[in-house]
């Protein structure tokens, strides 16, 4: 039996490390090497999983969890962590649940996956794009690359989707399933920075606010509220709280709501005015502007007075009962106004792609089809950072290289 895997990324690298149990197994990439895109995942650390249960990681799946529940449960980030340690790489665990090689390096993964899979007797074709599904009788007869036609029992698509697009993650591999009858939902950047039309904002670029909360409503209704850190930028804002606030709510809605910061989400208005006062009065004649340094960074303290609409220069112990109550309300409400989420370049990935509902949750295999698996990216299905989403990739890839023997063929491990 043969398999074709279409992408060596995460998802495709371990579905061809499971499908070689099975049969002869080869792993096109389009690229000249295998996980362009894992490289630079985590900023070159790569975060490659989390030291949660299945459930937990489902609960962080915001988007069709429950099509993933026999991927996630057949190989869970235990085992996948297993594997990596014992194909060579050291893993540690960093503030919540989030599972690094020790070494800090990305190219630690691939190398052991490559490792693993010249071990299983994978073989490995760089620097071929596949251009098209060969498909006859409701099957898939092999795939069109630019080198020629190759023909397999069995084709497993891993070319995730549109984010990063210089990785050679485009949307090509999506369009090619598309134009093979597969529905392909709408495709969005996801866990991206958000841009805003607020000039005090640039003002703060690089400024890192750690334990503050989220906020995003409409009227009355709370659509999001998380509590975490942001990171201020020349365009907007960025960090986790933004990147998970993408992937709850769609562009479409950005538009009418009210987005705040809480600084101080610990702390009740009222809890927070009395320890103004507190400060105030015994500020030994001090100014406001020189009053806040137990409250905020330095580089946001004047953009707080300002839109307080309080006298910087005023001593901090006449201030009325209004300027300090106006203090209070931008310290917990900090106002942010969304113009709109940033590009595919800067998404981390892509929300939308190949339905669900076409594909088996339980072996990955199209329902449109026969022996043509998903995994990874493609499919539609996103979750929040840390390290859940390469999570998904690996599951997702290893019960579709299991399901290409076991299930679509019948066949033993090697």
């Amino acid at each position: 039996m043969k398999t074709i895997i279409v992408g060596g990324g995460p998802a495709g690298m371990m579905a061809a490390l499971r499908a070689s149990a099975f049969g002869e197994t080869v792993l096109l990439e389009k690229n000249e090497k295998l996980g362009k895109k894992l490289y630079i995942t985590g900023k070159g650390r790569c975060n490659v999983t989390n030291d949660c249960s299945a459930a937990e990681l489902l609960e962080n799946v915001p988007r069709n969890p429950k099509f993933l529940f026999s991927a996630v449960n057949r190989f869970t980030p235990g085992q996948l962590k297993e594997m990596l340690e014992r194909l060579g790489v050291p893993l540690k665990t960093e503030r919540g649940g989030r599972v690094f090689p020790q070494s800090d390096k990305s190219s630690d993964i691939i190398r052991a996956l490559v490792r693993g899979l010249e071990a299983a007797g994978a073989e490995i074709r760089t620097g071929t794009e596949v251009t098209g599904l060969l498909t006859g009788d409701g099957e898939v007869t092999g795939v069109i690359t630019d080198k020629g036609r190759i023909s397999a029992d069995a084709v497993i698509m891993a070319t995730g989707g549109c984010s990063y697009p210089q990785t050679g993650s485009d949307g090509q591999g999506l369009a090619m399933v598309k134009r093979a009858g597969h529905g392909i939902t709408q495709l969005r950047p996801a866990l991206v920075p958000l841009n805003t039309s607020d000039s005090y904002v640039p003002q703060l670029q690089g400024l890192t606010l750690k334990n503050v909360s989220l906020n995003a409503q409409k009227g009355k209704k709370l659509l999001f509220s998380r509590q975490g850190e942001l990171l201020c930028t020349h365009f907007g804002l960025s960090g986790p709280l933004t990147l998970t606030m993408s992937s709850v709510l769609a562009p479409e809605e950005l538009a009418g709501l009210d987005i705040y910061i809480d600084l101080k989400p610990a702390l009740s208005p009222e809890q927070l005015d009395n320890r103004l006062i507190r400060d105030f009065l015994g500020c030994g004649g001090r100014k406001l502007k020189n009053m806040l340094s137990g409250l905020a960074p330095s580089s946001l303290q004047p953009v707080l007075i300002g839109l307080s609409g309080a006298n910087g220069d005023k001593r901090a112990d006449q201030l009325s009962r209004k300027e300090r109550e106006s203090l209070v309300s931008v310290l917990k409400h900090f106002p942010v106004h969304a113009v709109s989420y940033r590009g595919f370049n800067e998404a981390i990935i892509t929300r939308g792609g190949v339905d669900v509902r076409q594909v088996n949750s339980s072996t990955m295999e199209s329902r449109l089809i026969k022996r043509l698996f998903f995994a990874g990216e493609m499919l539609d299905v996103d979750a929040f950072t840390g390290g859940y989403n390469l999570q998904i990739a690996f599951s997702s890839g290893f019960l579709a290289g299991e399901s290409v023997g076991r299930y679509a063929f019948g066949i033993s491990e090697n």
